[in-house]
């Protein structure tokens, strides 16, 4: 299972770990904004005054038994300090996925989240990109298929793009057979060069479905980084791709 129910884990939990995944700190270390949590929904807000456009953190599934709160991880609370010290809305999303048949649950619960996010007053509703994590990747299905115009791009780390062996889910959950549909959407992929081979070779999948269909993919690579190379492999090659991923989201949303 992702995020760590796999023996090997994917998405940062790994059996035999000192710290706890979610204890283990970003590799980053931004200013901490101020966070206001509605509902599912944490909003990590900049500087100054709104609207802003903003950024939809969406983390790994399923989650290992007793995992907390994703909001509460300090990747994720990393990740929405750095994005709101470059002047934009993180809202980093909490959903749950205990089985492999929740998957359409999920799905509606991070649609629902995106809504919540655009109807707030300090976000610009017409400038938006969502940003997968893990296994969250087999979410981005939905949003392939029918991009709305305000969504200016996708992004994915690590993600997992096609079910991992023997896993059953619905077609929907394969971003693999979507990536045709999606237009010119800008999508931009951090590949970790250490990953699970299963999520490499979704990645592989994906791109070469992309460039089949005659769209491009931008992938960022990490040759050394292990899945969850965010918080597990603190070196230069980690931040210096952490920070290349949020220049590229940043100039998605400015160049809108």
């Amino acid at each position: 299972m992702v995020d760590g129910a796999s023996e090997q884990g994917l998405g940062g939990y790994h059996p035999g770990m000192a710290t706890p995944f979610d204890r283990t700190p970003f590799v980053l270390s931004p200013p901490a904004a101020p966070v206001d949590r509605h509902g599912q929904v944490d909003l990590h807000l900049p500087a100054g005054d709104g609207p802003r456009p903003a950024v939809v953190l969406v983390h790994g599934a399923p989650l290992p038994p007793g995992a907390s709160d994703p909001r509460d991880w300090l990747l994720y609370r990393g990740y929405g300090a750095l994005l709101a010290e470059q002047g934009l809305v993180a809202a980093v999303v909490s959903y749950r996925v205990d089985e492999l048949t929740g998957f359409p649950a999920a799905a509606e619960d991070v649609a629902a989240a995106v809504a919540q996010v655009r109807a707030d007053p300090r976000v610009d509703a017409d400038r938006l990109v969502l940003w997968f994590f893990s296994g969250g990747g087999l979410l981005l299905g939905d949003w392939l298929r029918a991009a709305p115009s305000w969504l200016r791009g996708l992004v994915g780390t690590y993600p997992l793009l096609e079910p991992l062996p023997g896993w059953e889910v619905e077609a929907r959950f394969h971003p693999v057979d979507a990536v045709a549909s999606a237009g010119d959407l800008p999508i931009l992929l951090v590949r970790a060069g250490r990953d699970m081979p299963p999520v490499l070779a979704g990645i592989e999948a994906f791109t070469s479905a992309a460039a089949a269909s005659g769209r491009s993919v931008r992938v960022l690579d990490v040759p050394d980084g292990r899945h969850g190379f965010d918080a597990l492999d603190h070196t230069d090659q980690s931040r210096d791709a952490v920070r290349a991923a949020r220049d590229a989201v940043v100039a998605l949303l400015r160049d809108a």
